[in-house]
């Protein structure tokens, strides 16, 4: 089972990577590989919302990028994890998504969406922010609208989300009573 991770946090070691971490030690802990992308330390460029991918069918821009495509066009499990900046994903992250674009076309302008596999697709999306989540739940609630179809357009029809609140400060994560084991028991889940 082929398994890829992106971790969208420019913070090295901040809380959204130690989550991450957890995730992964579950998913080894099942046996499985993972291939991590530190989005921050990648050459990605922004979409330029040119059209080739309509027309041609994949990305014009020349970047780490193609390395990521073809690792999402043959992974059977998905791992997102990003903090929330201003109510959505960060920056990094937001960029791997728009360049999705490239899916987007392949699927319906193409109709060539990406193939299931022999083991499904699933995904988990892992989200830290610093604010306390309020009755709207905005920050958390968009981040996940975003990453939802960004993965519907990479064909995981199924996902699970892990989203923790309050917590800003580096290496808060590991004081939260419940955080680190639910991203490790996740992690185990998903490829199980």
């Amino acid at each position: 089972m082929k398994v890829i991770a992106f971790n969208g946090s420019p913070r090295r070691e901040g809380n959204t990577e130690i989550l991450l971490s957890e995730a992964i030690r579950g998913v080894k802990q099942q046996g499985s590989e993972v291939t991590v992308y530190n989005l921050a330390t990648l050459n990605l460029k922004t979409c330029l919302n040119c059209g080739h991918c309509d027309s041609a069918g994949r990305c014009i821009i020349k970047d780490d990028m193609q390395t990521i495509h073809d690792e999402i066009r043959i992974a059977d499990r998905i791992i997102v994890a990003s903090p929330i900046f201003f109510f959505s994903v960060s920056a990094q992250t937001k960029i791997l998504i728009d360049r999705g674009q490239t899916f987007w076309a392949e699927k319906y302008v193409h109709k060539k969406p990406i193939q299931a596999g022999p083991f499904g697709r699933k995904g988990l999306l892992l989200l830290v922010g610093g604010m306390k989540r309020n009755a709207k739940n905005a920050g958390f609630d968009c981040a996940e609208a975003t990453v939802r179809a960004f993965f519907r357009t990479v064909n995981v029809q199924e996902h699970v989300t892990l989203g923790y609140d309050s917590i800003d400060e580096k290496g808060a994560i590991a004081r939260h009573a419940t955080a680190l084991m639910d991203a490790y028991e996740a992690g185990k889940k998903l490829v199980s």
